[in-house]
C-alpha cells in the first residue's frame, strides 16, 4: 500500500503545484499584452504542461498496476476454490452448490476489497490539500499580534508621526528597503512623499501600519512607539487609500462599513462626499451586491469608495499610496477635492505618481536610494535647480 501511495501522491503535489503556477500568467494577461511577451509564458506553459502530464500519467499509471494487482488476487482465489473444489468432487466430500457459492463469494471479496483500498488511495490523495495547507500554517510567520501597551481611547488625537533611525528590509537577505530614515511630520500637516521607483516610498507605509516590522529604529505616532501596540490598535485607528483598491465580495453596506457600526444616513453622507450617491443608487442601494472584488464599480468608483471608507474612520491620519495612479483626471480631481475639505484637521501622507498634486502640500518628502533625500517645502526645494525634487517636476 505504502509503494502505492508514494508515487500517487507524488502526482498530486505536482499537480495542485502546477495549478498553482499557472495563476500568475493569467493574472499577468494584461501585461503580456502590452510587452508582446505571449512567446515566453508560451513556453512556460508547455513546460508547465508537461510536467503535468508527466505527474498525471505516473499516477495513472499507478492505480492501473493496482487493478491488475487486485484481479491477479482475485484469479488467484478463484483458482484455489476451484482446485479445491475439484479434490473435494473427487472424494465426494463437498456439495457442488457450496463450491458454486465460494466461488461466488471469492469474486464478490476480490470488488469489495478493490473499493476498500480505492478508498483509502482517496483519502490519502485528498490529504495533499491538507498537506499543504498545513504547510502554510506552519511555516508562514505570523505577525505579532499583542502589545504591551494599551493606547488612550482617541489616540491618535493630533496625529504625529516621527520617524528615528528606522532601518526595514523584506527579507534577511536583501539589502535595506529603508536605512536609517528619519523625519518628523507635525499634527494636520499634509506631506508628500516622492521618489523614483525602489526608493523606499511605500515602504515608509508598510513600516508605519507594521505590515513589515522594522529591525531597528522606533516609529513614534503622538508621542507613542508603534513597537509597543497591538496590531489592530495600529490598523484601525489609521486610514490608507491603496494604489490597487479592494472591495469585498458582498453589498455595498459590508464593503463601507465592515464592522457595521454606522448608520444608514452617515453612509449616505459619505457616499455624496464622495459623488458616489447615484452610481451606488443605480446599482439597487446600500443593499446592492458590489460584485466579485467590486466588479460592478470603475476602477476610479473602486478609489472613491475606499475613499468614502477613510472618511467613515475619521481618521486623524490618513496615508495615500499613488491613488490616483491609475485613474482619469476627473477622478483624480474628485479625489483631491474631497481630501482637501475633509481632511483638514488630520495628517496626510501622499505618495505621488502625479507630481501635481502634491505640489499644494505642506512639505514634500524625498526619497532616494531608501533613505531621506530632502524634507522641505515644494515651493522652496524648487528654487534650487540642484535638488532632486525640481529634477523629478522637470523630468530630468
Amino acid at each position: 500500500m505504502n509503494i502505492l501511495m508514494k508515487p500517487v501522491n507524488f502526482g498530486d503535489r505536482h499537480t495542485a503545484l502546477w495549478r498553482c503556477s499557472q495563476h500568475n500568467p493569467l493574472d499577468m494577461t494584461v501585461l503580456n499584452n502590452c510587452l508582446s511577451i505571449h512567446h515566453r509564458f508560451q513556453l512556460e506553459n508547455i513546460s508547465h504542461l508537461e510536467t503535468n502530464q508527466r505527474a498525471q500519467f505516473t499516477s495513472q499509471a499507478v492505480v492501473s498496476w493496482l487493478v491488475f494487482r487486485l484481479q491477479m488476487l482475485g484469479v488467484a482465489m478463484v483458482t484455489g476454490i476451484a482446485f479445491i473444489a475439484v479434490l473435494e468432487h473427487h472424494f465426494r466430500t463437498v456439495n457442488p452448490g457450496l463450491v458454486g457459492l465460494a466461488i461466488l463469494y471469492a469474486l464478490s471479496v476480490t470488488n469489495l476489497l478493490g473499493d476498500v483500498l480505492n478508498s483509502f488511495a482517496e483519502t490519502e490523495k485528498k490529504m495533499v490539500s491538507v498537506e499543504r495547507a498545513q504547510q502554510y500554517i506552519e511555516d508562514v510567520p505570523n505577525e505579532r499580534m499583542e502589545g504591551s501597551l494599551l493606547p488612550p481611547p482617541y489616540w491618535p488625537n493630533q496625529g504625529s508621526v516621527v520617524f528615528r533611525g528606522v532601518c526595514m528590509k523584506y527579507r534577511h537577505n536583501l539589502a535595506d528597503a529603508l536605512n536609517k530614515v528619519s523625519f518628523e511630520v507635525e499634527p494636520a500637516e499634509k506631506v508628500g512623499v516622492v521618489g523614483r521607483t525602489g526608493s523606499g516610498k511605500s515602504s515608509i507605509f508598510l513600516a508605519l501600519f507594521r505590515m513589515v516590522e522594522i529591525y531597528k529604529g522606533n516609529i513614534f505616532v503622538d508621542e507613542i512607539d508603534l513597537i509597543h501596540l497591538d496590531l489592530k490598535d495600529i490598523r484601525s485607528r489609521f486610514a490608507i487609500i491603496p494604489q490597487d483598491p479592494f472591495l469585498f465580495s458582498g453589498s455595498v453596506r459590508e464593503n463601507l462599513d465592515p464592522t457595521c457600526v454606522h448608520s444608514d444616513s452617515e453612509l449616505w453622507s459619505v457616499l455624496d462626499k464622495c459623488h458616489l450617491r447615484r452610481v451606488v443608487e443605480k446599482l439597487g442601494g446600500l443593499g446592492a451586491d458590489a460584485g466579485e472584488r467590486g466588479k460592478h464599480f470603475s476602477v476610479g468608483q473602486r478609489q472613491l469608495v475606499c475613499l468614502a471608507r477613510a472618511l467613515l474612520t475619521k481618521a486623524k491620519i490618513l496615508c495615500i499610496d499613488e491613488a490616483t495612479a491609475s485613474v482619469d483626471m476627473d477622478t483624480d480631481m474628485l479625489i483631491q477635492q474631497t481630501i482637501r475639505s475633509e481632511f483638514q484637521m488630520s495628517t496626510v501622507l501622499t505618495i505621488a505618481h502625479r507630481i501635481n498634486t502634491i505640489m499644494d502640500s505642506d512639505r514634500v518628502l524625498i526619497m532616494a536610494d531608501a533613505h531621506v533625500a530632502e524634507f522641505a517645502a515644494p515651493g522652496r526645494l524648487l528654487m534650487n535647480q540642484e535638488t532632486l525634487f525640481y529634477k523629478l517636476v522637470n523630468g530630468q
